[in-house]
């Protein structure tokens, strides 16, 4: 199959990476272009873009796909089908048309569910069981393409974004090589979504990271953990510090013990009440600071039982 593939991060490269060792045509690679990373802003490229470059592979980075060079440039590689896995850009009609097998999408939930930019992290944040994979037939809208393959990804209690992200983009990778053969080979047969069921992903933005103590245990423990390692849900000190968390775990479900927010124990983590239970903070970002376990955080600097974080 002759393939042209849009990807930008980490999870594109684990679909990339299937596509190439399973010798399909990568014909060209589209991604986003070098962005500055760091406090240098230093100009970095994607992860898909590295990669592909050792490979030998044809790398574009189009600042749009709507003008005629990319039109030229879809015509010159002329795909039998187009790849599409977190590229970050909507796809014009003129690209969605173009290939004789369509343009393939790889989507990190069970759709209808999570249709978006965040699927992953929101399924982690609601306290999902169970999560997966969708492969589908791209088409105008966000995620509301026919569906085509799917397979299913657990979710255990203490799971992290990268642990769901990881496991995620190895289950994508393998469900889209079976989904390029069995669309080659015509024993796919595409189901419409049903839109009454379809639920929104929203992009995670600053905001949605803040740690509400005003909810219970599990609700507090599922947002830490679906925000980690990136970019972190936060809280603040009683002097007004950031304190980002990147670990934590669910000590007591359904003990309630002082006030929301407030610091009922200090022995090896932060013991923090919630509305119901108590949840401890294991490992934190302190402001200015790398991260640090709990019990460093609190042998270094003065926090005490019965203060507030919010």
């Amino acid at each position: 199959m002759k393939i042209m593939f849009m990807g930008t991060p980490d999870f594109a490269l684990f679909s990339l990476k299937k596509l190439y060792e399973a010798g399909h045509e990568i014909a060209a690679v589209i991604t986003q272009p070098d962005r500055p990373v760091g406090r240098g802003y230093v100009l970095t490229p994607p992860p898909v873009k590295r990669w592909a470059l050792e490979k030998g592979l044809s790398v574009y980075q189009p600042k749009t796909l709507r003008n005629e060079d990319f039109a030229t440039l879809l015509a010159e590689v002329d795909p039998e089908m187009i790849v599409v896995v977190a590229f970050g850009k909507i796809l014009p009609p003129n690209v969605l048309e173009y290939p004789k097998f369509g343009c393939v999408n790889v989507h990190g939930s069970l759709l209808p569910e999570y249709r978006g930019a965040a699927p992953m992290q929101r399924a982690i944040i609601d306290g999902k069981t169970v999560t997966g994979i969708t492969t589908m037939l791209m088409a105008d809208g966000i995620d509301t393409g026919d569906m085509l393959l799917k397979s299913e990804v657990e979710i255990g209690e203490n799971d992290n974004f990268e642990d769901i992200h990881d496991r995620l983009g190895e289950a994508g990778a393998s469900l889209l090589i079976e989904t390029v053969d069995r669309l080659a080979a015509g024993t796919v047969t595409p189901q419409k979504q049903d839109d009454s069921l379809a639920t929104y992903a929203a992009k995670i933005e600053k905001k949605d990271c803040l740690i509400n103590f005003n909810s219970d245990a599990n609700t507090v423990h599922n947002l830490i953990r679906g925000l980690s390692p990136i970019p972190l849900a936060f809280t603040h000190t009683p002097d007004g510090k950031l304190l980002k968390v990147i670990a934590s775990r669910v000590s007591d479900p359904d003990r309630t013990c002082g006030t929301p927010g407030s610091v009922v124990a200090l022995d090896g983590a932060i013991t923090v009440a919630c509305k119901k239970g108590l949840i401890d903070l294991i490992t934190v970002v302190p402001e200015g600071k790398s991260r640090m376990s709990s019990a460093d955080f609190i042998r270094g600097r003065k926090l005490s039982v019965g203060d507030i974080l919010n």
